[in-house]
């Protein structure tokens, strides 16, 4: 096994934007930190500036969202954030946030990766402990038959089928080894999606209040709202967030195999492979 180093960013990048879900205006900092820090999200418009944890085990909610919690304070859709750590491979990093939700940005996770790769990274002294994956996890949806699982892999790739009842968009597979180079091009600008008649129900449940057609693709029963980045940006979007989902496991070396999982799947397939990790 190759010994790697831990990394975090080189200097600080900051970003100005809206919540996809709150609707409130964010200001996020992403700050370098530490060896054996992790990823760090700190609300700077609270009292003393409380930390949460992006680990797995701190996942309290999958509503259209992941959520990491710590001592009841809370930090929501935060899968677009690490999953370009994920693909950048940083260890440790501070994320200042003055609001409970980072900005929605593109909709996608291009900004925040060109800003870790504008902030660049560094290499640190300590060792890292890179999560390889040496069997298969596996969690299943028994009612639906949706599922995601990883397998040992030399390197990380991700294999995912999407299944969507409607005519426009149905079954869409993609597969890719995941370097920089191909996360930049293929993955990070794939946006979230909304179906236009989901839209005024989730902004009753006090969701989506942020979204635009700069930052979601939206469709209805005649077409797309917004011109496509990809044919298949659907299932490009849904590898974006499992990578940034089990990215709350740690940095993973293993092939990610997928049915249509969602946040919920997702999240436990990183709390039991962190759970196995930890034990080792």
């Amino acid at each position: 096994m190759i010994l790697q180093k831990q990394t975090t960013l080189e200097t600080a990048v900051s970003y100005t934007g809206i919540g996809l879900h709150s609707g409130r205006e964010v200001h996020a900092v992403l700050k370098p930190a530490p060896a054996d820090t992790g990823i760090v999200f700190v609300r700077t418009d609270l009292s003393g500036q409380p930390m949460i944890h992006a680990k797995a085990e701190n996942v309290t909610s999958t509503l259209r969202a992941t959520t990491v919690e710590e001592n009841g304070l809370r930090v929501f859709t935060i899968e677009h954030l690490m999953s370009a750590f994920h693909a950048h491979r940083i260890d440790n990093a501070f994320v200042e946030l003055d609001s409970e939700e980072p900005p929605v940005a593109d909709g996608a996770s291009l900004v925040f990766f060109e800003l870790m790769a504008k902030a660049g990274v560094r290499e640190l002294e300590a060792e890292r402990r890179e999560v390889i994956i040496d069997k298969v996890y596996r969690i299943d949806d028994e009612a639906t038959g949706r599922f995601v699982m990883v397998v040992p892999y030399d390197g990380f790739r991700v294999s995912f089928t999407s299944l969507n009842p409607h005519k426009l968009i149905g079954v869409q597979y993609e597969d890719f080894h995941i370097d920089e180079e191909t996360y930049h091009k293929e993955i990070a600008p794939a946006r979230t999606i909304a179906y236009e008649k989901e839209i005024a129900q989730l902004r009753e449940m006090g969701l989506g209040l942020g979204g635009t057609l700069e930052s979601v693709i939206v469709y209805n029963d005649d077409g797309w709202l917004n011109p496509l980045h990809f044919e298949d940006e659907l299932v490009r979007h849904k590898i974006l967030d499992v990578i940034g989902d089990l990215r709350l496991a740690g940095i993973i070396r293993g092939h990610v195999i997928a049915a249509a999982s969602g946040h919920a799947l997702n999240t436990q397939l990183a709390k039991k492979i962190a759970a196995a990790h930890l034990a080792k």
